[in-house]
Parts: C-alpha cells; structure tokens; sequence
C-alpha cells in the first residue's frame, strides 16, 4: 500500500505545497532488441520489470512506453462540477480503480489532499495528523506567510514520517 502524492491548497485554490512521495524519479529511454532479455509483467495497470537486468534497468522499474505508445492508463479530466447538490462542500473522497483522492478542507479554507492507493486505509485520521504538522510547523514558523509557498524543513520532515508511519502501518491510528 503507499501513498502516492500529497498537496495543500491555500484558500484561492493556489498549490502552497506538493510533495511526490512514490512517483518514479528518473526517467530513461532504452532501446532493446528481440529477444528481449527481460521480464515483463502487468501489475496495478503499469508494466514492469519483473526479471532481469540490462543497462541501468532493474527489477521493479516501469515501462512507459514501448515503441513510442503509452503502455499506462490515462486520467480524463474530472469536470469541476461533480455534485448537482446546491451548498456541497467539495470533494471529500474520489475513488477510481487505480487510486484515491482524499481531501480535507479545513473552516480557513485551506484545502489538505491526498492520492493513495485505494487498499491504503486510515486516510482521514493521516489527513486531520497532516493539518496539525501545518498548523504546528508552518504557520507557528515567524517567517511563514499566510497563502505563500510552504518552505520549511522541519514541516517537511515531520510530514515525511507521517507518511512512513501511515504506510508501514496501513492505517493512521488516533493515538500517532
């Protein structure tokens, strides 16, 4: 289970703060003849490398593209109006087949959003322990302004930890 990304939008709708926590982190294009001395195998909708080694190319990285077509699933846009209910808050939870968005708006507007495998539990518990690490390392910083960029190294780390915890436990308990 693992918690792919982490964003936090201040009151506007401006991302303040993103952090990639499972994206792969460097790309590389390879070409390969037949026979191919790899294992190829399809796991959660990615194609990876299941056996073998050539070049830089290890067990467990991804195939983006083969011959110049995508080999992963593509995300349509999602239409800004999803509920035809008049006064809805927004998004609380969205669930596809390959993750899900999890959102937490706090009563200042500020916006805490999480894409996480969709067998990945404890999510709400991991987004209220995420708006505390803000409140208690980004807006008690003296050099944080309101509605800027978070830029603070100690709200990076202890969001970091949260996110290890949660994902080594697959859950977020109320006592963490």
């Amino acid at each position: 289970m693992a918690i792919f990304s982490v964003y936090v939008v201040n009151k506007a709708g401006g991302l303040i703060y993103q952090l990639d926590s499972y994206a792969p982190r460097a790309e590389a294009e390879k070409t390969f003849s037949y026979p191919l001395d790899l294992l190829l195998k399809l796991h959660d909708e990615r194609v990876l490398v299941a056996f073998g080694q050539r070049d830089g190319i290890r067990v467990g990285h991804a195939v983006l593209a083969i011959n110049g077509m995508d080999v992963n699933g593509k995300l349509f846009a999602i239409g800004s109006q999803l509920s035809p209910e008049q006064g809805s808050s927004g998004i609380e939870m969205l669930e596809t087949d390959t993750f899900k968005l999890h959102c937490f708006q706090t009563l200042t507007g500020i916006k805490f959003v999480v894409l996480a495998d969709p067998r990945q539990s404890g999510i709400d518990s991991l987004l209220r322990k995420i708006y505390e690490i803000y409140s208690d390392f980004a807006l008690k910083n003296p050099f944080y302004s309101l509605e800027m960029p978070i830029r603070c190294e100690l709200f990076d780390q202890n969001l970091k930890l949260a996110l290890e915890v949660a994902e080594k436990a697959g859950t977020f308990g109320p006592g963490s």
